[in-house]
């Protein structure tokens, strides 16, 4: 991947003026929620972006120090999955606001991968964390105005310290062409979605698979010896922040990261002992229908026995047709414990 190189930026939180000849880039407030597909304010992390050549362009981004689904992992550092979120918000952004891809296209996932390749610089501080994504821009099967076809290509920096890098591969078309590629599926835009039809089925219980609220768990079973399933709820405020008349990308992303979790903490997290998700990489294969199961299948598991760590290969299928396959890359780390200050 092309790796542009560190170019230094305002990173006051407060906006602070740059240097002199430098691009300047604000944290002051959020871009525009419907520029990044959100409906929550909370939810968008982008505040500011500069074009810096023709292709290129330096996106700004604070990340919260907590978040009500992408929590801090135990060892202190923001959850990856933040990361793949800044960069679909930054696409879909540059997008509209550089390239003049039409706010009423639909946007259509092919692909996506990051890699944390510096974990400490991820460390949750005393304050947010001013981020910067030095970004590439590349037309991959491009047929405007019906069909843009797009690649984003990003180095991720935190006080221009790079500490990983990633990218998306999106089609945006016009109603027409998705009605076209959705075939049975298509809804009309905004209409509301719907679920699978109600199963008596348990979620898997949160902190077995990393997270902190029991409704953010997104595996269930129906069997013992069956595969794990994606349970999609559509009321989700979060994963679907809006409708959708698909499985969204980061709810497949979050089930998989998920089942990485719970493969790797078969019997919960044990003192000094825990598995972080460095990298991830997924193709997606076919649209993901609301209303019938998702099965979860482990293809691969491979443990590095120099590093620790272990590589996982899962797939997502539905009725039997492959909706994507997922590679990630999870390190063996010790918990971080804040330091407790010693009193008379």
């Amino acid at each position: 991947m092309h790796q542009p190189a560190v170019i230094p930026v305002a990173t006051a939180a407060s906006g602070g003026s740059a240097l002199p000849g430098r691009p300047h880039l604000s944290y002051l407030q959020a871009v525009p929620r419907h520029m990044v597909h959100r409906a929550a304010i909370a939810e968008v992390f982008l505040t500011d972006a500069v074009r810096t050549g023709e292709h290129s362009f330096l996106v700004a981004a604070q990340w919260p120090r907590d978040h009500a689904l992408y929590s801090p992992g135990r060892d202190g550092t923001s959850d990856p999955l933040l990361f793949m979120e800044t960069i679909r918000q930054a696409l879909v952004y540059l997008a509209h606001a550089h390239y003049d891809v039409p706010l009423t296209h639909r946007f259509i996932g092919f692909g996506s991968q990051f890699e944390i390749t510096d974990p400490s610089a991820l460390r949750v501080g005393g304050e947010p964390a001013p981020l910067v994504l030095e970004a590439r821009w590349v037309w991959v099967g491009n047929r405007p105005p019906n069909r843009f076809g797009m690649r984003l290509e990003v180095v991720l920096t935190v006080g221009g310290r790079a500490c990983g890098h990633g990218a998306l591969h999106v089609v945006a078309v016009d109603d027409k062409r998705y009605a076209m590629l959705r075939g049975r599926g298509a809804r009309p835009r905004g209409a509301a979605v719907t679920g699978p039809a109600p199963r008596a089925l348990q979620r898997v219980h949160a902190s077995a698979v990393g997270r902190l609220r029991a409704k953010d768990s997104v595996l269930v079973r129906e069997r013992t010896e069956g595969p794990w399933q994606l349970l999609v709820d559509v009321e989700h405020p979060i994963f679907f922040d809006h409708p959708s008349d698909h499985v969204p990308l980061m709810v497949t992303l979050e089930g998989f990261r998920q089942l990485g979790h719970l493969l790797l903490h078969p019997g919960g997290s044990g003192p000094g002992t825990d598995h972080t998700l460095l990298a991830m990489e997924a193709d997606c294969l076919a649209f993901g229908e609301l209303d019938q199961p998702i099965d979860l299948l482990v293809r691969e598991r491979v443990p590095d026995p120099g590093t620790g760590g272990t590589r996982l290969v899962l797939d997502a299928v539905q009725g039997g047709v492959p909706l994507a396959t997922c590679r990630s890359m999870w390190a063996a780390v010790a918990p971080h414990r804040a330091a407790v200050p010693l009193t008379a």
